[in-house]
């Protein structure tokens, strides 16, 4: 027994995918131990005139970046925050993104984005979790971000789109679009006004190797709502080793699509973090449409694109698709589900651009697996364990590594690798282990490796569904439908859809006193005003029981197999 797991471990920790690595990208990379924002500082020394930023033709140089997250850094310092405090963000993409994240980074405080589709409710849980004390906010959302706000948050520091549009277009904006007003007074300020601080004169103590950078949120492999802790390191070493994969040469070149939200941990990281890190223009989008995106691509010469398979869905589905010019793309990357194969087929016919499909997660600041993109790409798989990277297929109940070819759970090993779960002992204790002289962080998909170390997801752990991109876990929209008074039992699972891969679907059944009286779309409604849209059930059946094990345990796996059966794809 103890020689066929000492065999299993030698099939994972002799890395076999590393030879089918693209030549030139290495098996390791170096990490040097500076703060995450250090790739700011270095790019804007040597490129200070490169425009970094174009939101909606406003031009953003590293300079400016650079000296106005100075100037924010200055600010909080000026109000006592530093090492240990939480800066939250609640923007889209923007300069003012950019601008605050580095600069709370400078600060030496930790940073936790939202999701600005977020309800008064989530927004009120991220920001009394992690005890944030200033929050940098968009206008245009004000009424529920003040209806959020927990009396931890001793500044919210507003802006608006308007605020870095250029001339003409920002009178447009504030004539035809009428951004409200944000609060003032007390602990309500203006963004604008705190750039005009004096920069910082002094860099914190920082310990890349402790100290956290950023708090991102994910319902992880539970469900529950946490802050994955990823240090300085971490998002560091991952900006770096997607570097060694792209392989894309001199510095100061390329062209970034910003059309992830930076709010999310893959377009932070491969958007932001990497566009920075090689002083790339990133085209930045607060919220993207596919016309503005083709139109800019051609416009601005775009040459690298990160997106998930419905944005390309759009792009080939376009009506008007061949009238851009799209030739100028090179490396584009598909996460957060999988991308179909014929999907990506038409877009690399239509561009002339590799596409591939990769892997991550929050936990792995994402990235941990990508397809060659010069080699040999395997359509179903999520491609080869990046530099630095080990990965293993581990018995789903006990800390064991399983031989390659069978199916168990992913773990991934690598500087990329979070810190923990904040505050969450108990969680961090089910998702690590060690083995085999390393610590694995257990991922909650099931997959397999094939022989030459190409590995597939083949399923899910848990029950997260993915939709548009988005991770939405059942067990978040249940509890807030169990807040409705007519509601006495919820389930929730992902449903087949032709075009989002999987759409939520409710299942509930009622208090006998509102039986006939309430309707889905009742339950739709409620939904609505509680959740962010993308995690509205789609579909909501009012049944008059929901499907138990023996001990009272409602039953997702059933309601699923009945509605597979329903469709006619089977059980």
């Amino acid at each position: 027994m103890e020689e066929a797991k000492s065999k299993a471990a030698e099939a994972y920790l002799s890395r076999p995918w590393l030879k089918k690595y693209d030549e030139g990208v290495p098996a390791d990379i170096e990490v040097p131990d500076k703060p995450l924002y250090w790739i700011l500082e270095e790019t804007a020394s040597k490129f200070p005139n490169r425009a970094a930023l174009i939101f909606y033709g406003r031009r953003v140089t590293y300079r400016e970046l650079f000296d106005s997250a100075r100037r924010f850094a200055g600010y909080l310092r000026s109000r006592g925050v530093g090492k240990g405090d939480v800066v939250g963000l609640f923007l889209p993409n923007s300069p003012q993104f950019a601008i605050a994240f580095y600069g709370a980074l400078m600060a030496g405080a930790t940073v936790s984005p939202m999701n600005v589709l977020y309800s008064p409710r989530e927004i009120h849980h991220q920001l009394s979790d992690n005890k944030a004390r200033v929050l940098v906010a968009i206008d245009m959302f004000k009424e529920k971000v003040v209806a959020g706000l927990p009396s931890s948050v001793e500044e919210v520091l507003w802006t608006g789109i308007q605020d870095y549009l250029p001339g003409l277009k920002a009178v447009l904006y504030k004539l035809f679009r009428r951004p409200p007003s944000p609060p003032r007074g007390g602990i309500h300020k203006r963004f604008m006004d705190a750039l005009k601080h004096e920069p910082i004169d002094s860099k914190p103590d920082i310990n890349p190797r402790e100290d956290v950078a950023a708090l991102m949120y994910t319902g992880g492999t539970t469900g529950t709502p946490k802050g994955a802790m990823l240090t300085h390191r971490n998002l560091l070493a991952n900006v770096l080793q997607i570097d060694a994969w792209f392989k894309r040469g001199v510095r100061g070149e390329d062209v970034f699509v910003g059309a992830l939200p930076w709010f999310h941990i893959y377009g932070l990281t491969a958007v932001l973090n990497s566009g920075v890190h090689k002083a790339a223009t990133i085209i930045v989008y607060a919220r993207p449409n596919i016309d503005e995106i083709m139109r800019d691509i051609e416009r601005y010469r775009a040459t690298v694109f990160h997106g998930v398979p419905t944005l390309y869905r759009m792009i080939i589905n376009h009506p008007q698709v061949e009238k851009f010019n799209l030739r100028s793309l090179e490396v584009c990357i598909s996460g957060a589900e999988p991308l179909p194969k014929a999907v990506a087929e038409r877009f690399m016919e239509l561009t002339g651009a590799k596409l591939r499909e990769g892997y991550g997660l929050t936990e792995t600041s994402p990235v941990t697996h990508v397809n060659p993109i010069l080699g040999e790409a395997r359509y179903g798989s999520i491609g080869l364990p990046v530099p630095s990277t080990v990965a293993a297929i581990a018995d789903p109940e006990a800390p064991e590594l399983l031989e390659p070819g069978e199916v168990g759970e992913l773990v991934v090993s690598g500087p990329q690798v979070m810190k923990g779960y904040y505050n969450r002992p108990e969680e961090n204790e089910k998702v690590f282990f060690d083995c085999c002289g390393l610590t694995w962080l257990r991922t909650g998909d099931m997959a397999r490796m094939d022989e030459d170390g190409y590995f597939y997801i083949v399923d899910r752990k848990k029950d997260i569904i993915k939709y548009k991109g988005y991770s939405v876990f059942p067990r978040e929209i249940e509890e807030v439908l169990y807040r409705h008074e007519c509601v006495r039992e919820a389930a929730v699972i992902g449903v087949p859809h032709p075009e989002y891969n999987e759409v939520p679907k409710a299942f509930v059944s009622l208090r006998e006193e509102c039986k006939g009286k309430v309707k889905p779309e009742d339950i739709i409604e409620f939904a609505r005003q509680n959740l962010a849209p993308y995690k509205v059930p789609k579909e909501v059946e009012i049944r008059d029981d929901l499907p138990k094990s023996g001990v009272g345990k409602i039953l997702r796996r059933v309601l699923r197999e009945e509605e597979l059966r329903k469709r006619g794809m089977g059980g």
